[in-house]
């Protein structure tokens, strides 16, 4: 059974930073393409960030340059590191999974940031 934790959310003045982590469970993590999603409220979920069992990423447009995706399959964890954090990118922030036969969500965590 597929499980996805994040953490590392929370409250954050507008140009900071903060780091989101995601740990897996029940899935061979490191074949896994791992990605960050977040969904303002009034908003579609959106892609923010991707990274394939290779270690190639890609970003939205509105977050390059100022995230940044990684993973340590040693540890089963994916991350993302946000810096100079704006208004805008307050949302919940989920980790989804997803293999030729498996996928997955995590529960969420809220990032906030205030201007």
């Amino acid at each position: 059974q597929v499980q996805l934790v994040e953490s590392g959310g929370g409250l954050v003045q507008a140009g900071g930073s903060l780091r989101l982590s995601c740990a897996a469970s029940g899935i061979i993590f490191s074949i896994a393409t791992m990605e960050w999603y977040r969904q303002a409220p009034g908003k579609q979920r959106e892609l923010v960030a991707a990274i394939t069992s290779g270690g190639s990423t890609d970003y939205a447009d509105s977050v390059k340059g100022r995230f940044t995706i990684s993973r340590d399959n040693a540890k089963s964890t994916l991350y993302l590191q946000m810096n100079s954090l704006k208004p805008e990118d307050t949302a919940v922030y989920y980790c989804h999974c997803r293999g030729n036969y498996f996928s997955g969500w995590g529960q969420g965590t809220q990032v906030t940031v205030s201007s």
